[in-house]
Parts: C-alpha cells; sequence; structure tokens
C-alpha cells in the first residue's frame, strides 16, 4: 500500500476554497442544474451484485441519489462544488457512486464549461471509448477516468486541456488482460505532454503505452519545473528509460513496476532530492546502485523487485534513514548486511530475499521497533538466528529459509509479540524447537523443513494455520492437539520419526485444508479405512509415500481438485480401482503429478489426463499396451514406465512431446522403434532399441542393455 498521498493535496485545497461556506454563495446556475439531471438520467445504478468488483465503494451510496427535481440549489448535492460567486458547476466528484452504462461522446456533462475538477473513478461505463467531447472543457485541471471500465484510444482532444494539475487514467485490474485498457498513441502523447505544462500528477497505470518510443520519454523533460507524481506501471513501455527523469527537480513519486522490456540504470548523480517513492519492480533496470544514493534524504519507500541489480549494496545506502518500506528481493545483489541497517529506525517491511547475500546476520534488529515484515531468504547468510528479531514487538512476518544458518533457535520471545509467520525452512538449525513455538497465541504458521532439529514435539495450546516440521531428527508420538487446530490448512510432518497411531477421518475436522504430507515415518501408523465423508474436501496436495498402506485411500474419490499425488513405496496391490480412472478422465482436471511407483498394482495403466506433467508408474505388475490415449497428455515432462509387464509397440506420438526430459521404458516386453523424430527442445536421439532417457546435467544418456550412448546438447 502507497502511504505517500503528497500529489493529492492540491486536489482537496481546491474542494476546500471552493466549497467553504460565504455569505455570497448564490444558487446554483439553472443550466448547469438541467446538465447535471441529465447527466444522472442517462445512466443507471448497479445492484449490490455488481457493485462488489470494487470492495472500496461498497460502502458508499450514489451520490447522485441526491439530485432530484425541484431541488433548486444542484449546489447542494452530493459530489458537486460550485463557484462561490456564480453559481456555476466548477467540480464534479462522482467516485464510487455506482454509475453503470455506457458515457456517450455527446453526454451533456461536457456542457458544464466552467468544470475544473472531474472524478467519475470506480463506475462502470461498460466499454465505452474516451469522449472527444472532453477537450471542450478546456478548464479542467483534475481529471480522473481511473477504473471505470473505460477503453480505447485517447482522443488527440485531451492535449486541449493545457490547465491540466492531474490525470489519472489508472486501470489497478493489472492481472487481467481481457478487462477494459484505454491506449496511448505517441503523437497523442506528445501533444499531452507539450501543451499541459502544469501536469502536476499524471497516473496511467495499465494504460497501453508499447507504442510509446524510446525518444518519447524524452518529452518529459517539458515537465521539469511542475511534475511531482508519475505512475506508469503495467504500460508496456518499451527500451531505455533516461535517467535524467530521475533528477526532475520536483519529482516526489515515480513508479514504473510491471514494465518488463523497460530498462535504465540509476543516476550516478543529480538525484530528484525531494524523492520519496520509486518503484522499479519487474522491470530490467540494471547495474550498480549508485553511492549517490544516499542524497535521498526524504525516501521512505523504494522497490527495485525482480530487477536486473547486482554488486554491493553501497555504504551510503544505509543513512536513508525515512525508509519505511524496502524491498530489493530477486536481483544478484552480494556482500554482507551490515550493522548499519540498524539506521533504518523507521522500517516497517524488508524484503531482500533471492539475492547472493553472505557473511553472518547482526545483532542489532531490536532498534528497529517498527519492522513488520522481514524476508532474507534464498540468500547465503550463515550464523546464527539473531536473537534481537525476537524482542521486536511489531514483527509479524520473519523469513530467512534457505540459508545455512547454524545454531539454535532462540528460546526467548517479548510477551507482547505479534509475530504469526516464523520460517526457517533449509537451513541447519539444531537443537529444540523453543516451547514458544507451541504456545504463542499469535503464532499461526511455523516452517521449520529441512534441518536437524532434535527431540520431542510438544502439544500445542495455541491454533496454527500451517505447520511444517519435515526432514528433522524429532522423534515421540504424534501430537493429537494438532486436531484441535481450527483453521488448518497445511501440515508437513514427512521424515520426522514420529510414532503413534493417526486415525485419517479425524482429517475431516479440516475443511480447507490444501496440503498434506506424512509420508517417510516407518514408526506412525496410519489408519484410511475409514467411512467418513468429507474427508479433505480442499485437498490439491497430498504426499503419502512409504506409509505402508495396502490398498488406494478410499476418501480419494471424494476429492474434486486434486493436483499432486504421491502414493509410491506403499504395499497397494490389485487393479487400480474404476473410481480413480473416472477421476482422472472427468474431474481431476488440473493434476499435474501422479506418482504410484514402487507398489503391486496391477491390470491395465491409467489413462493420463491432458495436462499431467509427472507421470511415475514404474515398479509394478501393470500388463497390456501402452494406449493411444497416452498421446494426449503432451504436456508431460517425465514418464517412467519401467520394470512392469507391459507389451505392445512404443507409441510414436511420444516424439513430438516438446517438454519430455526424462523416458523411462526399460525392463519391460515393448517392441518398435524408437520415435524418429524427437523435438529439439528435449534433444532425444532417434533409436530402434527399448531405451531409458535421462538428463545428466545437460547431457541425455541412452541405454540400451549394455550399450551406452551420449548426445551433448
Amino acid at each position: 500500500m502507497r502511504l505517500f498521498l503528497l500529489p493529492y493535496f492540491t486536489f482537496y485545497l481546491f474542494l476546500l476554497l471552493n466549497h467553504f461556506p460565504s455569505y455570497t454563495h448564490s444558487l446554483c446556475n439553472p443550466h448547469d442544474s438541467s446538465v447535471l439531471l441529465q447527466f444522472k438520467n442517462s445512466l443507471a445504478l448497479e445492484t449490490s451484485a455488481e457493485s462488489t468488483r470494487w470492495p472500496r465503494c461498497s460502502s458508499f451510496a450514489s451520490k447522485t441519489e441526491s439530485w432530484k427535481n425541484g431541488t433548486d440549489d444542484c449546489c447542494q448535492w452530493d459530489g458537486v462544488t460550485c463557484n462561490i460567486v456564480s453559481g456555476r458547476v466548477i467540480g464534479l466528484d462522482l467516485s464510487c457512486s455506482h454509475l453503470k452504462g455506457k458515457l456517450s461522446p455527446n453526454s451533456t456533462i461536457f456542457k458544464l464549461k466552467q468544470l475544473q475538477q472531474l472524478n467519475l473513478a470506480f463506475n462502470d461505463f461498460s466499454g465505452s471509448s474516451v469522449p472527444v467531447g472532453i477537450g471542450d472543457l478546456v478548464n479542467l485541471m483534475y481529471l480522473n477516468l481511473s477504473n471505470c471500465e473505460i477503453n480505447g484510444d485517447i482522443p488527440s482532444a485531451i492535449s486541449q486541456l493545457s490547465k491540466l494539475v492531474s490525470l489519472s487514467f489508472s486501470n489497478d485490474w493489472l492481472d487481467d488482460p481481457s478487462y477494459w485498457r484505454m491506449r496511448f498513441d505517441p503523437i497523442t502523447w506528445k501533444k499531452l505532454i507539450l501543451n499541459a505544462t502544469n501536469l502536476r500528477e499524471l497516473r496511467l497505470d495499465s494504460v497501453d503505452m508499447s507504442s510509446i518510443g524510446e525518444r518519447s520519454f524524452t518529452w518529459l523533460m517539458n515537465l521539469s519545473s511542475s511534475l511531482v507524481s508519475l505512475s506508469l506501471t503495467n504500460t508496456g513501455l518499451q527500451g531505455n528509460f533516461p535517467s535524467y527523469v530521475l533528477s526532475l527537480p520536483n519529482l516526489q513519486e515515480l513508479d514504473l513496476s510491471f514494465n518488463p522490456d523497460l530498462s535504465g540504470q540509476l543516476p550516478n548523480s543529480n538525484w530528484s532530492t525531494p524523492l520519496r517513492y520509486l518503484d522499479l519492480s519487474l522491470t530490467s533496470f540494471s547495474g550498480e546502485i549508485p553511492y549517490s544514493i544516499g542524497d535521498l534524504k526524504y525516501l521512505n519507500q523504494l522497490s527495485l523487485q525482480a530487477c536486473r541489480f547486482h554488486g554491493l549494496v553501497p555504504q551510503s545506502f544505509w543513512n536513508l534513514t525515512q525508509l519505511t518500506n524496502l524491498t530489493l528481493a530477486n536481483n544478484k545483489f552480494s556482500g554482507e548486511i551490515p550493522s548499519l541497517i540498524s539506521n533504518l529506525r523507521h522500517l516497517a517491511s524488508c524484503d531482500l530475499q533471492y539475492n547472493n547475500f553472505t557473511g553472518h546476520l547482526p545483532d542489532v534488529f531490536d532498534k528497529l521497533t517498527d519492522l513488520k515484515f522481514l524476508s532474507l531468504s534464498n540468500n547465503n547468510l550463515g550464523g546464527q538466528v539473531p536473537s534481537s528479531l525476537f524482542h521486536l514487538t511489531e514483527l509479524s512476518f520473519l523469513d530467512l529459509s534457505y540459508n545455512k544458518l547454524v545454531g539454535f533457535i532462540p528460546t526467548n520471545i517479548s510477551q507482547h509479540s505479534k509475530l504469526n509467520t516464523l520460517s526457517l525452512d533449509d537451513n541447519m538449525l539444531s537443537g529444540t524447537i523453543p516451547h514458544w513455538c507451541f504456545t504463542l497465541p499469535s503464532l499461526k504458521e511455523l516452517y521449520l523443513n529441512a534441518n536437524q532439529l532434535t527431540g520431542t514435539l510438544s502439544e500445542f495450546s495455541n491454533s496454527m494455520k500451517s505447520l511444517c516440521l519435515s526432514n528433522n531428527k524429532l522423534q515421540g508420538n504424534f501430537p493429537n492437539s494438532i486436531f484441535e487446530f481450527e483453521n488448518l490448512i497445511t501440515l508437513s510432518l514427512s521424515s520426522t520419526n514420529l510414532s503413534g497411531i493417526v486415525e485419517f477421518h479425524r482429517f475431516s475436522k479440516f475443511p480447507n485444508m490444501y496440503f498434506l504430507d506424512l509420508s517417510h515415518n516407518s514408526f506412525l501408523s496410519i489408519n484410511i479405512n475409514s467411512s467418513a465423508d468429507n474427508i479433505l474436501p480442499s485437498l490439491e496436495t497430498l504426499f503419502l509415500s512409504s506409509s505402508n498402506f495396502r490398498s488406494f485411500p478410499k476418501f480419494l474419490a471424494q476429492l474434486q481438485s486434486l493436483k499432486i499425488l504421491d502414493l509410491s513405496n506403499n504395499n497397494i496391490h490389485g487393479k487400480i480401482p474404476n473410481w480413480f480412472h473416472e477421476k482422472l478422465l472427468h474431474s481431476w482436471k488440473d493434476i499435474q503429478h501422479i506418482d504410484l511407483s514402487s507398489n503391486k498394482l496391477q491390470g491395465e495403466l491409467p489413462i493420463p489426463p491432458y495436462g499431467i506433467q509427472y507421470l511415475l508408474l514404474s515398479n509394478n505388475n501393470f500388463t497390456g499396451d501402452i494406449s493411444s490415449t497416452l498421446c494426449n497428455a503432451s504436456s508431460l515432462t517425465i514418464l517412467n514406465l519401467a520394470n512392469n509387464n507391459l507389451t505392445g509397440m512404443i507409441p510414436q506420438c511420444l516424439g513430438t512431446f516438446s517438454s519430455l526430459s526424462v523416458l523411462d521404458l526399460q525392463m519391460n516386453h515393448l517392441y518398435g522403434s524408437i520415435p524418429m523424430f524427437f523435438s529439439e527442445v528435449n534433444a532425444f536421439a532417434s533409436c530402434d532399441y527399448k531405451v531409458k532417457w535421462k538428463p545428466i546435467g545437460r547431457t541425455i544418456t541412452t541405454v540400451f542393455g549394455q550399450l551406452h550412448k551420449t548426445r551433448s546438447f
């Protein structure tokens, strides 16, 4: 969420000066009153169901409900601002008014010639184009058509609004490419920038600007003395963005995020020193952070996530003492995180994950008393987990996973802690799990997978949403207090040496659970022979490998959304149930991974659904042919049917599977030729033998009994 709101100050100042009560107040001009009523009658109001598109507007009533015939003074209507002397309408704010319908090119609203402010944001104009008539409102200073389902080319008439101070055509629906989208062509863009020389705020998020060439960026210099806020996120900009825009003397906000084809570098000097907000996330900006960034003494939000930056973070960076939100994630920054991080005492959110930071974490976090979110995962950090992190009373999210941390998890934590999520996966932590992990009321998500933790699990007195302790050296009984959790959605306890009996029907208490992994617990007995209904109806991922089952779990027949299933290394025997075949064909349309290997299954192979990526059925007793229906599964990446009793011809369609990287058919009774035209993407060679293909690094190895052939690519 952006905390930077300064560009809107002038808008509220405008309302204050023009709507403040005055003894010389005049009644609304009759012409303007008639125009407003005609505009109201040209549109409908959304129903309560339709208005859910914009949750921020749900509590607002339509401002036009107060517009009624017979009411003499339209200056008293909601959303209307009048000149206090002439009575002419100069401001119209109908944002969040639940208006619905086409915005006519000849709409009466364009007859309000004195209009200085027009805000129609968060309404539904059903794919209308930006009306050409907008150019008649030559006195407009503030225009906001954001999030109101307008699309098409922005007319050149917009350039006639030479008095514009604030222009917003933004669209918040960034992840829906079919959503209404306006377009700027280079000529209209140039005319606007060259004529509207007073522009302070320009927000065009999700407007299509892909035709705006690299040279067009230079026109922004025409706004060098006025521009305060520029937001062009998700606009399709391409080319090299000039660094001198970051030197505009009054610039306080710049957002170029979600433009992956936009490149550029940070300036080495002459930054815009008033800059408060800078977001270059998901662009192709590159290079190192220059030492001069330390001049931005007012900067409070900086996001360089998923760019192409690299190198050391300069020491001057840690002098940005006003920072509240910092994101450098998904780059190639290196070096140590210095103790100078404690200078950032206003920091509320810090995300440095997915970089190459090294060294030990300094134990200086007790000075960051406002810190709520910290992620340093997926780096090469070593040393111990800083105990000062657990003394922060505002910290709710802490992720130090996928590093090289050693030692114990700190045993003490502030009694006022608000810690909600703790992730220390994939480190080298040892010792026991601290007692507070089982009792801290605020803790809802605990991820400690893949460490060297020891000891027994205590019973929980808090209520977890996600609990992941797999691949540790734990022991003791399975904690039955888990079944008292009210909102559990993720449970991972594989390879933990737990013992006891788990009655699987008790999982029926978790209707929203989507991930469950209890694999590889040789001392744990899982009783799946239950007739209970509605066991895990939302389950998407299930790992029950090496769990000593002798039959298919019947509760699988109730699932509708399964995506990953691993029942390998059990003792399941007999034919695959008919209901399982039916699920594959008709219900599990999004399934990606099936592993039934190393069981005692018989009969024909299951028919893999379209879209599946991993199908592992090796080391069973399957018989019959490989059905031609296998050709429908063209997204397969790994297919392993080895060590069965399959007969018949090898399907030639395997050569067309562009994603296939591992194919294992050995130890069957297949015949025929290896497909002659393996896709160049997987670089399979052709051969007339029974074959096992296995990628080793960037090499495909072909095995023909004792004959070996290697092809590099």
